[in-house]
């Protein structure tokens, strides 16, 4: 067994699971307004049980909702009127050989419900920093809908003694209603700046009572909920807590060796496990992928072992972990459980893939932060590659009642994502890709972003491991889709990327994003792009011997001692791709510029990751130009003209536009001229990237 610890059998308290891995507690927005459970929440949990997870938490319970409410869609136990929907789904979880708990919350300073209401947020004391940078990453249409932009005068109540007794009997009566639900455990929610956490960091607490100063002191509420919920929960339920082991710059907070002490405290109080997160200083935007959610692969390990070293209990750990990375620290004793989210909101039957000795059947998340930028614009949680996610109780892969030949031209994410469907449901199809190799555009985007390689191995994957018909190297003319007799065709040949024109992009050093993506793919230069034969020919002679273009891997380490390109670069473009490229070069040692019309960068990555891209590429120092017009490229330079009427001229030894992708439907008419009546999916009918193109492959292919 290749992962003996992780699929080993794990006790906590009295809570005795299958395996080690567990759907990790999440805010997905998907209870009802009134905070019960409703069929979608309960479809969404119920599809981590029948995916093999240990255990299924549903996260951010409200125990005052919708006092202390931080997102709508929140699920509550405020009241008994909640105990049946939870009930429900704890037999139906419980019923696929996963146990069910509850994450018992309240927001406090993260209390955005309460923000928007009108009501007072709840503090252990004043002043409250509100300042900071998180809204310079926003784009103006996601500030439009992002709810902590509707914020207005937002007042803060200082917790008295009668309000600490209050909270605390919220949590204890949340416990009598979890346990009457019949959970198998609870985890009282203790980080990320909510109303526990932010009693223990000594940022944000500065009481002089006896729930301030020192850390015991600091503690205290935690100390008080957990042996409130403990004795609540009574001797059959597993009751632990979730602390934050550090706030990442965040001046005079949390500590690790704080975390330490706060973890035996918890401990001796009665928590049964003690579950790792961390927080951070929210100001910094870029942080939100530096904490609890982090983009480095498994930031908390260390200090997730430190806890391990101080305490008797069993540690639950998070935080972009890979299966094999985290039997390793199972197997040295440094955590004993993993919590997964954004792996398992990609492939729910993670757990299920690895137990049947099929890891590389497992959908890889991207790490592209849909998920939580989906909330962080009032939505509700949502995946990149898994259009089901959220959307559980709908019927993607029936039977097909007519089964038919169904051609699919492209072999790009939107191509093969919608033959591999298509299949599945049990019709014929045929895919038709033009160059030689499957992948499209997401080939040359796993150059650029290495995560988007495991998606791009999946997909060819399950291809060759499908009924899928292939023909690579072939035209899909109308001649030949009526040879193959094909019923129904699906167009997906990606974006149209010539739609963007300069003065002087007709020079030799200009490349626009197909010349560039034929060149890293060793591809030959489309007509009239004759610019580019001498690089396409040196990489084509290099990959006829080596296989190099036919692996994103071995060219992103084959272009770190040569690439093709000058060092001084400018991208016209600072969208997903402008800034993707510029990235890679910049660390390659080019010296880059990106210039754009629009006032703001980033469209196309979301939030949370765009924060993050726009951060590093700053400390890779890159240099951002906005809202530039006028742009003119001559032999050695661009020019522009910035908002103010400053002229501005960049030295640029190539020149890259990544603007001018959009729809394009040439094939589609041209079919429709010829009879057919073309569907038409992914960047050919607007460029929607990775999100798009797999949406909208499932959407059409669940009707076909």
């Amino acid at each position: 067994m290749k992962y003996p610890q992780l699929l080993s059998p794990g006790q906590i308290g009295p809570m005795r699971v299958r395996n080690r891995l567990f759907l990790t507690a999440m805010g997905t927005s998907l209870a009802e307004a009134d905070g019960t459970c409703g069929e979608r929440l309960h479809a969404f949990l119920l599809r981590h049980a029948v995916g093999g997870a240990g255990l299924v938490t549903m996260g951010v319970v409200g125990v005052g909702w919708p006092i202390g409410g931080n997102m709508k869609g929140q699920p509550a136990l405020s009241e008994d009127r909640h105990i049946a929907g939870i009930a429900a789904l704890a037999r139906a979880v419980q019923q696929h050989h996963s146990r069910f708990a509850v994450q018992l919350h309240f927001g406090g300073l993260v209390g955005m419900e309460d923000m928007l209401a009108g009501r007072p947020a709840w503090t252990p004391s004043l002043p409250v920093r509100v300042d900071g940078d998180m809204l310079a990453g926003f784009l103006d249409e996601e500030l439009a809908v992002a709810p902590f932009f509707k914020l207005r005068d937002v007042t803060f109540k200082v917790m008295t003694h009668a309000d600490i007794a209050a909270l605390v009997e919220m949590f204890r009566t949340a416990a009598v209603r979890a346990r009457q639900a019949g959970v198998d455990g609870i985890e009282i929610h203790g980080g990320h700046g909510y109303i526990i956490s932010s009693f223990l960091s000594p940022a944000t607490n500065v009481r002089t009572d006896e729930y301030g100063g020192s850390l015991e002191n600091r503690a205290r509420l935690l100390v008080e909920i957990l042996r409130a919920v403990r004795e609540a929960a009574g001797p059959d339920i597993a009751v632990w807590c979730k602390i934050d082991v550090e706030e990442y710059e965040r001046d005079g907070g949390i500590r690790l060796h704080h975390a330490i002490e706060t973890a035996k405290l918890a401990v001796a109080a009665g928590s049964d496990a003690i579950t790792v997160t961390a927080n951070h200083e929210t100001a910094h935007g870029t942080l939100h992928s530096g904490s609890h959610t982090p983009h480095v692969p498994g930031l908390n390990l260390s200090r997730a072992a430190a806890i391990k070293r101080a305490v008797t209990v069993p540690v639950i750990v998070s935080g972009r972990i890979e299966p094999e990375v985290a039997e390793a620290v199972l197997q040295r004793g440094e955590a004993d459980f993993l919590g997964m989210g954004r792996k398992l909101l990609a492939d729910p039957a993670l757990p299920a893939k690895i137990t049947q000795g099929t890891p590389e059947k497992i959908l890889p998340c991207i790490y592209c932060y849909t998920c939580i930028s989906a909330i962080y614009n009032g939505g509700t949680v949502r995946c990149a590659v898994n259009p089901e996610t959220a959307f559980e109780q709908e019927d993607w892969l029936a039977p097909a009642a007519s089964v038919r030949h169904i051609a699919v031209v492209g072999g790009g994410p939107a191509g093969m994502e919608t033959a591999r469907r298509l299949a599945l449901r049990g019709h014929r199809v045929t895919l038709i890709e033009r160059s030689g190799q499957l992948g499209g555009t997401l080939r040359f985007a796993s150059i650029a972003y290495d995560a988007n390689e495991r998606l791009l191995a999946w997909l060819i994957r399950e291809i060759r491991e499908s009924t899928v018909t292939v023909r690579l190297s072939t035209e899909a003319t109308p001649e030949l889709l009526r040879t193959l007799a094909a019923e129904v065709v699906v167009v997906a040949t990606g974006a149209r990327r010539d739609l963007y024109a300069v003065p002087g992009d007709a020079q030799a050093h200009v490349l626009n994003g197909d010349d560039l993506r034929r060149l890293m793919l060793g591809e030959p230069a489309l007509p009239g792009r004759k610019k580019l034969n001498w690089a396409v020919r040196a990489l084509a002679a290099v990959s006829a011997v080596s296989g190099l273009t036919a692996s994103p891997k071995v060219v992103r380490a084959a272009t770190q001692t040569w690439l093709p390109l000058g060092r001084r670069i400018v991208i016209i473009g600072g969208e997903l791709v402008g800034l993707e490229l510029a990235e890679f070069l910049a660390h390659r040692g080019r010296e880059v510029v990106v210039l754009d019309g629009a006032a703001k960068f980033g469209r196309g990555l979301q939030i949370v990751r765009r924060w993050r891209v726009l951060d590093d590429l700053r400390t890779a120092g890159v240099r951002f130009e906005p809202a530039v017009s006028g742009i003119e490229i001559d032999a050695h330079a661009v020019h522009a003209v910035r908002a103010d009427g400053t002229a501005v001229h960049f030295a640029a030894d190539h020149v890259i536009l990544s603007l001018g992708a959009g729809a394009d439907l040439r094939l589609a008419d041209t079919l429709r001229a010829a009879g057919f009546d073309p569907q038409v999916v992914g960047d050919a009918a607007g460029v929607g990237y990775i999100e798009g193109a797999m949406r909208s492959a499932a959407l059409l292919a669940r009707t076909l």
